[in-house]
C-alpha cells in the first residue's frame, strides 16, 4: 500500500454540488471567488483552515477549474509519511540508491507533471525538504535521491495547512522564502460554527449521500435536533457532522444524535477551585455535575423551544423530575424569561 495517496483525475460530479460547498455566508463567497479568479493560473495556492473544513476538496476545485483539470492530481498527507522515507517519496529514487532500491522510482512530484501535487498538512514538512521543494517552485528542477541526473518538471503546488504557518516561522520551524512562495494566493476557510446557515443543506446532503450508500431510508431530521447543531460548536467542522449523520442513517435514532451533541457541547464546565485551603473532592464534583446538568437542560430546552414537556421526553425523565431540576438549578428563571420575550412560538406547557 503506498504511503502518499494519488488521484490521477478529478471529476467535478464526483464532488457535492457547488451551493453545498459554498453556501451562503459571506466567508464562502469570498472564498469562492478567490477560487474562481486563481484556478486558471498556475499560482501556488495555500489553503488555510481548521481540521475538517474542507480543503481537500478545494485542492480538487482547484485542479478541476484550472487548465491541468485533464492531467494529474497527487495528493500527499505529509504527516502520514515517515521522515526517513519522505524524500523519496516526493522525489523518487534511481535503483541502488539504497538498500532495498530494487529499481528507479518516480516520486511524487513527478507524476505530478502538468498537474498538481497537493501537499495536505505542509506545515509537517522537514525543512530540507521545504527547501527542495523550493528549488521546484523555483526553476522545476529536483534530483531523485542517489541521482546524478537533474531533472524539471511542471506542476502547480496547492498546499493546505491548519496551523498558523506564519507562527512556524516565527519559531523557526518552517521556512520563511518557503512560506512566501506558497502563499502567493492564500483562501481561508471559515470553521463550521461560523456557517449555521448552511448546516441544514449539508445535513440534507450527507443523509442523501449515506442512505444510497447504505441503501436506508431515515426520517428526516427534526427542526429541533437541527436546530441544536446550528447552535453547536464543532470542533471537528464538516467532518465531524458527517460522521454524526452517518451514525444516524446507520442507527436511525434522534435521540442517540442529541445525546453526541449535548454533552460535547457541555464540555469545559469546571467549578471554580479556591487552592487557598484545603477542599472537598466530593463537593466539587457535587458543583461540577449541577453546572454540567444546567448547561445541558438549557441547551435542550432552548432546542425544543423553551417547552419543558418535550425537553422532558428529549432527556428521558419524568416531567416532575424536569421540573425539580429546574427548580434546583435556577433554570426555571432563564426559561421563563425566554417564554415572556417570545424567544419562541411553542406551545405553553
Amino acid at each position: 500500500m503506498p504511503l502518499a495517496r494519488a488521484s490521477w483525475s478529478v471529476d467535478l460530479r464526483d464532488l457535492p454540488p457547488m451551493d453545498v460547498i459554498f453556501g451562503q455566508t459571506s466567508a464562502m463567497a469570498a472564498a469562492r471567488e478567490r477560487l474562481e479568479k486563481i484556478a486558471a493560473t498556475t499560482v501556488p495556492v495555500l489553503l488555510q483552515g481548521e481540521s475538517g473544513t474542507g480543503k481537500d476538496i478545494f485542492a480538487r476545485l482547484v485542479h478541476a477549474l484550472g487548465n491541468r483539470g485533464s492531467h494529474s492530481f497527487v495528493k500527499v498527507t505529509c504527516p502520514a509519511i515517515p521522515h526517513t522515507l519522505i524524500e523519496s517519496e516526493l522525489f523518487g529514487y534511481e535503483k541502488g540508491a539504497f538498500t532495498g532500491a530494487y529499481a528507479t522510482k518516480r516520486g511524487r512530484v513527478e507524476l505530478a507533471h502538468m498537474g498538481t501535487l497537493f501537499l495536505d498538512e505542509v506545515g509537517g514538512l522537514d525543512m530540507s525538504i521545504q527547501a527542495k521543494l523550493l528549488q521546484v517552485l523555483q526553476d522545476g528542477s529536483f534530483m531523485r535521491v542517489g541521482g546524478q541526473e537533474t531533472r524539471s518538471v511542471k506542476t502547480r503546488l496547492v498546499c493546505a495547512a491548519n496551523e498558523d504557518l506564519r507562527q512556524q516561522t516565527e519559531d523557526g520551524n518552517f521556512r520563511l522564502d518557503f512560506f512566501y512562495r506558497i502563499n502567493a494566493v492564500t483562501i481561508e476557510l471559515p470553521p463550521l460554527r461560523d456557517r449555521a446557515a448552511d448546516i441544514p443543506k449539508l445535513i440534507d446532503y450527507f443523509l442523501a449521500v449515506h442512505s444510497k450508500a447504505y441503501r436506508l431510508e431515515p426520517k428526516p431530521l427534526s427542526q429541533g435536533i437541527t436546530r441544536m447543531m446550528q447552535r453547536y460548536n464543532w470542533p471537528g467542522n464538516i467532518r465531524q457532522l458527517e460522521n454524526l449523520i452517518r451514525g444516524y442513517v446507520l442507527m436511525g435514532d434522534e435521540e442517540s444524535l442529541a445525546a453526541d451533541l449535548v454533552p460535547l457541547a457541555a464540555k469545559g464546565i469546571v467549578p471554580e477551585i479556591d487552592l487557598a485551603n484545603p477542599i472537598s473532592l466530593k463537593e466539587i464534583t457535587k458543583a461540577a455535575t449541577r453546572g454540567l446538568e444546567r448547561e445541558i437542560i438549557l441547551k435542550v430546552l432552548q432546542a425544543n423551544g423553551w417547552s419543558r414537556r418535550k425537553t422532558a421526553k428529549w432527556l428521558n425523565i419524568s416531567y416532575r423530575s424536569l421540573l425539580y431540576k429546574l427548580q434546583e438549578s435556577e433554570v426555571n428563571r432563564v426559561s421563563a424569561r425566554a417564554r415572556k420575550n417570545g424567544a419562541s412560538s411553542a406551545e405553553p406547557d
